[in-house]
């Protein structure tokens, strides 16, 4: 078996792109993998396609022996978008190596120790207050402009069976509402300060979610990188009555977020944007985290599960970053059907009506649970006619 082709594809998903990577081999059998092209990595497809030139004609099946070698090859500049490339190739090479063997990929992990995933509802609202004047058109989803809206939605997330929810900081006080995002260059960058308004306006909004969600829905608040480490311990402070899942930071520093979780009750999730296990263990170290976010998308899955096993050395469970579409979905999941130490999983819900229609087989989803793929593979296939049938919008589309 021989590697012959390397394809990126993308397609327009509302507020974002999905973009896939496709591999094709000399007996037929096709990997795919899904990568996030539109959030800080803007060129990845053409990273992937240099970087992947390189195994046209080698036989896919030796993993490891390839993912070395590409990362010999970027020594120079390892991490970001270089890992972001290396992670999409692996995928889809392992989606190859198990449809070569006739196993699903968790099978290559040494099987599941789950068959049912327990998820949370991923930003719950956010871009229908973002996008409250096209989100209709986008998705069909009602457009969020009040706290009164805001308790319908958790209302919505009760009502179709999920148990958690995640969403970030909407503002109903000012002219026109908002997500308080300063740490991707929003209003307030670069000096990140929390003032007691956002803490009021912060309380409000998870009130709303928990009058709307009732007891049964855990929350999870996403405050990314918009504060500085008194700004995250003030937030998390004032959040404590909420019990909830956990606050959410994304954080460079272990030490400063090690003093966040040691000057608070709220339980702190983080790492989503790390890569590779020594990048995760400083913060194992330190105890700096209650749950270690993983992307599987970005670390590639063999790398991810390496990551997880660390983790549990350290008593620390592990949740996958997975904002994507279905085939990331499913990479997440053979993930956590696999790794001892799961604590929940990442998906998005309010997407475009096209995303069922872009693969084959849709993940089932019953009671707030994803049922672990069974067929070989990640077990589906993308629909190459549905991707050419919404051709992917240009960024400056999505300014909100």
């Amino acid at each position: 078996m021989r590697i012959v082709k390397i394809e990126d594809l993308h397609c327009n998903a509302g507020w974002r792109d999905f973009s896939f990577l496709k591999i094709t081999t000399d007996e037929g059998i096709v990997g795919w993998s899904e990568f996030m092209e539109n959030f800080g990595s803007e060129g990845l497809g053409t990273v992937i396609g240099r970087l992947g030139e390189r195994l046209i004609g080698l036989d896919p099946r030796p993993i490891e022996k390839h993912i070395a070698f590409l990362h010999g090859v970027t020594r120079q500049a390892p991490g970001g978008m270089n890992q972001q490339a290396i992670a999409a190739i692996e995928n889809a090479l392992v989606d190859i190596k198990a449809k070569a063997l006739g196993i699903p990929v968790c099978e290559m992990l040494g099987g599941p120790i789950r068959d049912r995933l327990q998820l949370y509802w991923s930003h719950c609202g956010t871009w229908r207050v973002s996008f409250a004047d096209r989100i209709k058109a986008w998705t069909g989803w009602d457009p969020i402009r009040s706290l009164s809206d805001v308790e319908k939605a958790g209302a919505e997330v009760a009502a179709r069976g999920f148990k958690g929810l995640k969403t970030n900081m909407m503002r109903f006080d000012a002219e026109k509402p908002y997500i308080h995002m300063p740490g991707f260059n929003g209003s307030g960058w670069p000096e990140l300060n929390c003032d007691a308004a956002l803490v009021e306006a912060v309380v409000a909004e998870m009130t709303a979610f928990r009058q709307g969600a009732g007891k049964g829905v855990g929350l999870h608040v996403d405050l990314n990188f918009n504060f500085k480490t008194e700004g995250y311990i003030r937030m998390a402070q004032a959040l404590e009555p909420f019990d909830l899942v956990w606050a959410e930071i994304d954080s460079y520093d272990p030490a400063a977020l090690a003093t966040i979780r040691r000057s608070t009750r709220t339980r702190i999730a983080s790492c989503e944007s790390l890569y590779g296990r020594r990048q995760f263990r400083p913060y194992f170290e330190q105890q700096a985290v209650d749950v270690a976010i993983i992307d599987v998308a970005w670390n590639g899955i063999l790398e991810s599960f390496k990551i997880a096993a660390m983790a549990d050395a350290y008593e620390i469970n592990v949740a996958p970053h997975n904002f994507n579409g279905h085939i990331g979905s499913l990479m997440s999941a053979h993930l956590c059907a696999a790794i001892p130490n799961f604590r929940v999983m990442e998906i998005d819900i309010e997407d475009v009506p096209w995303k069922d229609d872009l693969v084959d087989k849709v993940p089932v989803i019953e009671n707030g649970e994803l049922l672990v793929p069974t067929g070989i593979g990640w077990g589906a296939e993308v629909n190459e006619e549905v991707i050419r049938a919404h051709p992917p919008l240009r960024p400056a589309k999505w300014k909100g």
